[in-house]
């Protein structure tokens, strides 16, 4: 029997090369059931269940889009109706443009982090990572922005609270000398008290070694290493942060490209995470 031949696939044929091609699709991911269920909107019972041929019957439609979508992959595919993997423009485009109102407030973002949910977060932050700031430094940072100050105080706080729980899995890169200017009122800093600053010093000391290691900061030399500030959700999207708008990237070669270079950010850190913490207070201790 052919696998492209619609009229001669029966339920139960339907069901098995769903089934396998389910399989291929979480083995290929590199993820565990629980994560892999979550990138696509299950929980892991009920992929345990699609995964194990106890019934014939294929999944919901919605729930077939959402993984034919979050995995890059065609629809037809995933039933087994084609050989072809290539997934559809009207599934999920290679590239879209996000309107960003604020780089630490803004709704898409927060839903693409909610997307991820059970998936490794790689985060290069455009300054100091916002689940990390003090409500003083987001004041100032954000004081010329919408919405207001206090709205993204809260988003900050929520994020935080993201960052406890067990499943958290987050990898940050950025330049040492981020900090480095901070502690010492350079740069962007140059306005901003030392009380403040060192106060934020301080907080981002004792988070990291609080969160890890769920959460694991790595800093590299901008002297040697450069890197724009981006994020990958998981194994299913990627966006680069232009300032007023994010560069979102769906295609898979382009969200393993950017995971390689995070690979790359990890290889050239000049800190590691179970010292970050140390290095990060000493700034302020010299």
């Amino acid at each position: 029997m052919s696998e492209t031949s619609t009229d001669t696939i029966d339920k139960r044929d339907a069901s098995r090369l769903f089934r396998e091609r389910l399989a291929r699709l979480l083995l290929r991911s590199g993820l565990n059931r629980s994560q892999f269920a979550g990138t696509v909107g299950l929980d892991r019972s009920a992929l345990s269940q699609l995964l194990s041929g106890e019934t014939a019957r294929l999944p919901r439609a919605e729930t077939l889009i959402r993984i034919a979508a979050t995995q890059s992959v065609s629809l037809d595919w995933l039933l087994g109706l084609s050989q072809d993997e290539g997934v559809s423009a009207e599934i999920r485009p290679a590239l879209e443009l996000e309107e960003a109102q604020d780089s630490r407030d803004d709704a898409a973002l927060m839903q693409w982090h909610q997307d991820a949910a059970g998936t490794k977060i790689r985060y290069v932050p455009a300054t100091i990572p916002d689940f990390l700031r003090t409500d003083a430094v987001i004041a100032f940072e954000t004081r010329e922005t919408k919405p207001p100050v206090a709205a993204q105080i809260d988003d900050a706080r929520e994020r935080l609270a993201y960052s406890r729980k067990p499943e958290n899995d987050t990898e940050v890169c950025m330049p040492l000398q981020t900090l480095q200017a901070l502690a010492e009122g350079n740069g962007p800093w140059a306005a901003l008290n030392e009380p403040v600053r060192h106060a934020q010093i301080r907080q981002i000391a004792a988070l990291t070694d609080d969160l890890y290691p769920g959460l694991r900061l790595f800093l590299f030399d901008a002297r040697r290493t450069f890197s724009a500030p981006y994020t990958v959700f998981g194994p299913t999207r990627a966006a680069v942060y232009m300032g007023d708008m994010y560069l979102v990237l769906n295609a898979k070669d382009a969200i393993d490209a950017l995971t390689r270079h995070f690979d790359q950010l990890i290889r050239a850190a000049v800190v590691r995470p179970h010292e970050a913490g140390a290095v990060i207070g000493s700034l302020i201790r010299s």
